[in-house]
């Protein structure tokens, strides 16, 4: 049986539920031409703020079992620059181009959005209201329904095209959060970015990193991950993104099980450039014991399954 690899989030055709999530795909022409795109249906941008980002200072990466943590800070060089360097090569790669856009304040996220409309070549703009690695960013906008509902309000008035909102896990109620999203216009959701953590040097008897905490990726959070999945497809309608810890078909279909209409891959890029690959060859035997042709038929299988098994 050939099975169809390809999946819709709102508006947007992806050829395979693999998106490259922030962060990892390298502003490197061979990365967004040819061979290596094989099996990607999106690519994301690395983070995009108003102005240049140097970001932390110190040990910026840690290994840990089964995955990592990463207290990069969003470096990036700025929305001017972004567009003058990397667009032509992210909208002429032939795949949806993603712009992950820092929700820094709102006068400076407005014009970063201004700035990106204005260019155009991005599929969608995926609003960052979750990075953990900075202080009054990212992460601060999303950890109450308010905070969040106030970010999208800003960039659905800016931002014409399709809109994605990365949510944060650290979120107290994130149904509650995902629902104010919804509701303030935003064409889906991702769910999530990285969970807090920690780590010690045991031989200098000091935190790790000069932020203390970071952004914990990686297989270990998957389960965390697959639950926040479930819960948030509960709550809303529009399209969910499952992102944390994904590096297997299996999890893809897991994922998407619980309703995900895609998946954010991160960590396990770092491990092996050819993930998306590896993940897409082992799709068809799993969805072949759905008796289903193609990936989209299974989206949601376990919710509905668990709702029949109510009545």
């Amino acid at each position: 049986m050939s099975v169809d690899l390809s999946v819709k989030v709102g508006a947007l055709d992806l050829c395979s539920p693999v998106i490259p999530a922030s962060g990892v795909w390298p502003y490197e022409e061979e990365f967004w031409r040819g061979k290596k795109l094989e099996c990607i249906g999106a690519v994301c941008t690395k983070a995009i703020s108003l102005n240049e980002r140097t970001g932390n200072r110190g040990i910026r990466f840690w290994e840990t079992p089964s995955g990592m943590l990463n207290s990069i800070g969003l470096q990036n060089t700025g929305a001017k620059s972004f567009i003058s360097k990397y667009l032509p090569m992210a909208a002429g790669c032939g795949r949806p181009a993603i712009a992950n856009v820092v929700m820094e304040s709102e006068e400076e996220t407005a014009k970063t959005l201004s700035l990106l409309q204005e260019a155009g070549g991005v599929a969608a703009a995926e609003l960052n209201i979750s990075c953990p690695n900075v202080d009054g960013d990212g992460m601060a906008w999303g950890i109450e329904p308010c905070g969040a509902a106030q970010a999208v309000r800003l960039a659905r008035r800016i931002w014409k095209g399709p809109l994605w909102v990365k949510m944060t896990p650290q979120a107290a109620d994130p149904a509650s959060v995902a629902r104010a999203i919804e509701n303030e216009g935003a064409d889906a959701v991702v769910v999530a970015n990285t969970w807090l953590g920690m780590a010690m040097d045991i031989n200098s008897g000091s935190p790790v990193f000069d932020r203390v905490t970071a952004g914990l990726s990686g297989p270990a959070i998957f389960p965390l991950a697959l639950r926040l999945v479930w819960d948030v497809c509960k709550a809303v309608r529009i399209p969910v993104i499952g992102c944390g810890g994904v590096a297997a078909a299996e999890d893809c279909v897991a994922m998407m099980l619980a309703g995900a209409s895609a998946v954010e891959v991160g960590t396990a890029f770092f491990r092996d450039v050819n993930a998306g690959s590896n993940i897409c060859a082992g799709l068809a035997p799993l969805i072949e014991r759905y008796g289903a042709s193609r990936l989209a038929d299974i989206i949601g299988h376990a919710q509905n399954r668990g709702e029949r098994a109510l009545r």
